[in-house]
């Protein structure tokens, strides 16, 4: 498959996780003939400019979203950064109008890391969540949902993956310990010693990683994270799309696709680091997910409380983000209310996985989701 029509195919997809009407997607991807910069018929000015006609009828959060794809995938040219500059400024305007969010910008290691967080410094410090995206996605597409996450009693921080977005630190190995330092720099202004992860895609695998060494952490969820086989199984690497590897390629800053999958078994987490984990972590797969093998499932049975949800669906499960949402939020908060590393469920499908927390649940296509 080509570059613009890779680019078009994961566009449909992350357009739908935004909210937006296929149809309309399908009439702006019409209009984009190349993915050359500068051009006015290319892939980042034409979704900037209808980003631009969204944000002067007042609609900033769906301005937002069109500038977000602009800069889709990753920030490598002078269009997609003035789009990934715009992203900040209008769901800025937007948050300002609120009161209720606010940015925090933090230095780490030889980088910045920016965050829109919600619920900090109150008279009792409330849990921390974190909110971290995959490596296409900024921090504007999950801000929207914090003043929801603020409402259930969360001091909640969305931020990004390293080499994405704001976050200017490169993606190495030890990117993990970013995690373990936002919780140290909001010490005090939240209730740290509680903290949930609810990561997606690869940072689901930073935090499954912090969780081995920090007992801050209480409970991990995540979307569709690489743990093990995408690392280190040479044999997938043909099959992992284009924009997932280039992406790669330049937040590691390998030079090529080849040095990058040479570095990539040192990210690989093993079977001994996940029995450490002594944690909820609750993982939506899905069923025809193009980006992480279904073998990393295998690999995942190591983890002391595991349960696992399955949707019939590529990477991200898109089409089900209403189901996906509830089931993670449902997960969130029984797992808080318990307290137990095992949440009690309801006598639903996930009762296996109750009673054998080791064993993933999964749905057959066509089953009702919770």
């Amino acid at each position: 498959m080509d570059h613009l029509a890779e680019l078009k195919e994961f566009a449909l997809l992350h357009a739908r996780g935004q909210g937006m009407a296929p149809r309309r997607v399908a009439r702006i991807l019409t209009g984009i003939t190349n993915d050359t910069c500068g051009d006015p018929r290319s892939w980042a000015a034409t979704w900037t400019r209808e980003g631009r006609t969204a944000a002067s009828h007042g609609r900033l959060l769906d301005a937002c979203a069109h500038f977000a794809l602009a800069r889709f995938p990753h920030h490598g040219d002078p269009d997609r950064q003035a789009a990934g500059r715009l992203v900040v400024s209008t769901f800025d305007i937007w948050r300002e109008r609120r009161r209720d969010i606010v940015r925090l910008e933090l230095p780490f290691r030889d980088g910045t890391v920016a965050c829109w967080a919600t619920g900090l410094d109150a008279p009792r410090p409330r849990p921390l969540l974190v909110v971290m995206g995959g490596i296409v996605s900024v921090k504007e597409q999950w801000a929207p949902l914090l003043p929801l996450l603020g409402r259930l009693g969360f001091a909640a921080v969305v931020t990004e993956f390293p080499g994405v977005g704001e976050n200017t630190v490169r993606h190495t190995p030890e990117s993990w310990r970013l995690l373990p330092h936002l919780m140290d720099r909001l010490e005090g202004r939240a209730k740290v010693s509680d903290t949930s992860m609810l990561t997606l895609s690869f940072s689901g695998q930073l935090a499954l990683r912090a969780a081995t060494e920090d007992a801050r952490i209480r409970r991990v969820l995540t979307v569709g994270a690489p743990v093990g086989a995408f690392f280190t199984d040479p044999r997938w690497w043909p099959r992992v799309p284009g924009i997932t590897a280039d992406t790669l390629c330049r937040l590691t800053g390998a030079p090529d696709r080849a040095a990058l999958w040479s570095a990539l078994p040192e990210h690989a987490l093993t079977a001994q680091q996940l029995r450490r984990v002594r944690v909820p972590v609750r993982y939506v797969a899905s069923g025809r997910d193009e980006i992480i093998p279904a073998g990393e499932q295998h690999l995942l049975r190591a983890l002391p409380d595991l349960r696992v949800k399955t949707f019939d669906d590529v990477h991200g499960s898109p089409a089900h983000l209403a189901a996906m949402r509830r089931w993670l939020v449902s997960q969130l908060l029984l797992t808080r209310i318990t307290g137990r590393r095992t949440a009690a469920v309801p006598a639903t499908e996930e009762d296996s996985a109750r009673t054998h927390p080791r064993t993933p649940t999964t749905l057959a296509p066509g089953e009702r989701q919770s």
